[in-house]
C-alpha cells in the first residue's frame, strides 16, 4: 500500500509539472506579444499625435482643407488608441507575464527538487496543485475575460500563493520554545524572527505601500490626461482657420502635450512600475505570512528546522545569517530606548 501511495504521488507531481512547463512558455511567449504591443502602440500614438499637430500648426498659417481634415482624424484616432491602451497598460501586462514566468519557473525547479529527493507525499502534490491555482487567479492568461484591475481604489500587494489561516492576535499566539530543541529552534531564535517580522513590516512593507500608491495615483493621471489633451486636440483642429488662430494654437499646445505625457506614461512605463512595486509588496507580505506561520505552530519539532529556515528568509532578504541577527538585535536596541530605525530588512530590493 505504501508503495502505491508513493508511486501515485510521482506520478501525480509528474503531470503537474508538465502543466508547468507548459504554462511557463505561454506566459513567456504572451509577455512577448504584449511587449510587442507596448511598443507598437506607443510609438504609433506619438507619430500619429506629432504628425497631426504638425499639420494643424500648418493649417493654422496656409489654411489647408486637407490638413485641417487630417490632423482632427489622427487626433481623434490617437484619442481613441490611447483609451484603450491606457485602459489595459501593456507595459503592466508584460510585467504580469514576466513575474509568472519567473514564480512558475520557481515552482519547476521546487517540484523537480522534490521529485529527486525522493519519496513524495500526497500533501506535496496537493501544496504544488495549490500553488498552481494560485498562479493562474494571481496571473491570468486572458486579457478580456480576467484582465487584473488596472486602477485599483488603494494599492494592494501582489499574491500567487493559497491562502493560509493566520490567528489575527499573532503575538500573543507565538509559542517560544522554553529551551533549545533537536529541530535547531531556540527562545533566542524565535524573538529574532519576531523582531525581524517587525522590521519588515515597519519598514519595507510600509515603503513599497507608499510607493505603489505613488505609482498608481501618478499613473491614474497621466491615464486620464493623455486622451483628455488629444480630445482638446481634436476639437481645436476641426475649429482652426486662417482667420482664427487661437483654436489652432490651442491643438498645437494640447497636442505636444499629450505627446510628451504619453511618453512619460508608457515610454518610462509607469504601470509596469506600479506592477513591479506590487510584486516587491508580495514578497514582503509572503514573508511576513511564511515567519507568522511557522512561528504558530505549537509543536517546535513539527516546524521547518530552525537553523535551514533562519538562513532561509537571510537569504530571501539578500543578508548573510550574521548579517540577519544584527538587524534583528539593532531592533531591539532601538525600540529599547523609543527610536525608530532607520535600516530597511532587505537589501535585495
Amino acid at each position: 500500500m505504501p508503495r502505491w501511495t508513493v508511486t501515485k504521488a510521482i506520478i501525480e507531481l509528474y503531470a503537474i509539472l508538465e502543466a508547468v512547463a507548459d504554462r511557463v512558455e505561454m506566459h513567456k511567449n504572451i509577455g512577448e506579444q504584449r511587449n510587442n504591443w507596448n511598443s507598437l502602440l506607443f510609438n504609433s500614438v506619438n507619430m500619429m499625435t506629432l504628425s497631426a499637430t504638425t499639420m494643424v500648426g500648418l493649417n493654422t498659417a496656409i489654411d489647408n482643407t486637407a490638413f485641417k481634415l487630417s490632423s482632427t482624424l489622427l487626433f481623434t484616432a490617437a484619442t481613441g488608441m490611447l483609451l484603450i491602451m491606457n485602459k489595459i497598460q501593456p507595459s503592466q501586462l508584460t510585467e504580469e507575464q514576466r513575474n509568472a514566468t519567473r514564480l512558475l519557473k520557481q515552482l519547476q525547479k521546487e517540484i523537480q527538487t522534490t521529485l529527486a529527493i525522493g519519496n513524495p507525499t500526497e500533501e506535496d502534490v496537493q501544496s504544488a496543485m495549490e500553488r498552481v491555482l494560485a498562479l493562474d487567479k494571481a496571473y491570468p492568461l486572458p486579457l478580456l475575460a480576467a484582465m487584473l484591475e488596472k486602477f485599483p481604489s488603494k494599492f494592494e500587494p501582489a499574491v500567487w500563493w493559497p491562502k493560509t489561516k493566520t490567528n489575527d492576535d499573532f503575538e500573543a499566539q507565538v509559542f517560544r520554545s522554553q529551551k533549545k530543541t533537536n529541530n535547531g529552534w531556540t527562545p533566542e531564535l524565535e524573538t529574532q524572527m519576531w523582531q525581524l517580522l517587525e522590521v519588515v513590516k515597519r519598514k519595507d512593507m510600509e515603503d513599497y505601500d507608499r510607493l505603489g500608491n505613488l505609482a498608481l495615483n501618478v499613473n491614474k493621471t497621466l491615464a486620464i490626461s493623455g486622451p483628455l489633451l488629444t480630445g482638446i486636440a481634436a476639437l481645436g483642429s476641426a475649429l482652426a482657420s486662417h482667420g482664427s488662430s487661437w483654436p489652432g494654437i490651442a491643438a498645437v499646445m494640447a497636442g505636444s502635450l499629450a505627446a510628451s505625457l504619453n511618453a512619460l506614461e508608457h515610454g518610462g512605463q509607469v504601470g509596469m512600475v506600479f506592477e513591479m512595486y506590487r510584486k516587491c509588496g508580495g514578497f514582503f507580505k509572503l514573508l511576513q505570512e511564511t515567519i507568522e506561520t511557522t512561528l504558530e505552530e505549537k509543536d517546535c519539532e513539527k516546524r521547518e528546522n530552525g537553523e535551514l529556515f533562519e538562513m532561509k528568509v537571510a537569504m530571501k532578504l539578500g543578508r548573510s545569517v550574521s548579517q540577519l541577527r544584527q538587524v534583528a538585535s539593532k531592533f531591539a536596541a532601538y525600540e529599547s530606548e523609543g527610536i525608530n530605525m532607520d535600516e530597511f530588512a532587505s537589501k535585495l530590493f
